[in-house]
């Protein structure tokens, strides 16, 4: 009986010296989260990742850019634009058409930042003068494959209205609804620049500009009087601080006149 009552303290002691190994409850214990418990359950039950798995997951290229419009045209929100008043004065352009930043065969160049692409609100037009612009640039690509992007410039803002020195540099003194646009002489060099000296104008090729938009039927195609440029007279006229641009005015086309 002694014996018995010697082994049963011996476990006491061992319980309460920590010797073994408590089979009580700790009472002093947190209790485990929720949120560990959850991780510990998803941990347990997601599937071991395995080098199959890894490799499938290595890109094995470049992403694919999405697909470009087969035209550029495709990407333009077109309306039904009017112009109203005149191009130097009360001029005004409902629904106008915004030029995208670029395409194929051309940039647009910033005038004032002297950079490219010009800025959204510097590139509205009226809807028919936009696409007069994108078929001129198409016979140029057709004509010059190997030459740089034509640059064209500022059309109008994007309701019109006044386009003066207070939105940049010398401003414009017409651009007022939607039938005006810049179009950069292409440079001897390739650079994609407004070219700042005659000597840089490419002659050749500023000449076929004329040509191809004086067979447009403009108002107007002002160009530079230091650079030669022929054209029937009263449509093709020489214009001073134009020695770097044509500019090219069209007829209203919502004018009952």
């Amino acid at each position: 009986m002694w014996l018995v009552s010697a082994v049963a303290l011996i476990a006491v002691v061992a319980i309460s010296t920590g010797a073994g190994r408590s089979l009580l409850p700790d009472r002093d214990a947190p209790d485990p989260s929720p949120s560990a418990t959850a991780d510990a359950d998803a941990a347990a039950e997601s599937p071991r990742t395995t080098p199959e798995s890894l490799q499938e997951k290595v890109p094995t290229g470049p992403p694919t850019p999405p697909p470009e419009p087969a035209d550029i045209r495709e990407s333009i929100t077109w309306r039904q634009s009017t112009a109203l008043g005149l191009p130097m004065s009360g001029g005004r352009l409902v629904d106008g058409v915004q030029l995208p930043s670029s395409g194929p065969g051309f940039v647009t160049w910033d005038p004032v930042l002297k950079e490219v692409p010009n800025r959204h609100w510097r590139r509205y037009g009226h809807d028919d003068v936009v696409r007069t612009v994108l078929n001129v640039v198409d016979r140029y690509r057709e004509e010059f494959p190997n030459a740089p992007p034509l640059l064209i410039g500022d059309l109008s803002r994007p309701r019109g209205g006044d386009f003066g020195p207070q939105w940049g540099s010398l401003g414009h003194a017409s651009h007022q609804n939607g039938l005006d646009v810049d179009v950069y002489y292409p440079r001897t060099d390739r650079k994609l620049l407004g070219p700042t000296t005659p000597s840089q104008v490419n002659p050749r090729i500023a000449q076929w500009l004329v040509d191809a938009f004086v067979a447009t039927e403009p108002q107007f195609v002002f160009t530079g009087p230091s650079l030669g440029l022929t054209g029937p007279p009263g449509i093709v006229q020489a214009l001073v601080n134009h020695d770097n641009h044509l500019h090219i005015r069209y007829y209203n086309p919502d004018s009952a006149g």
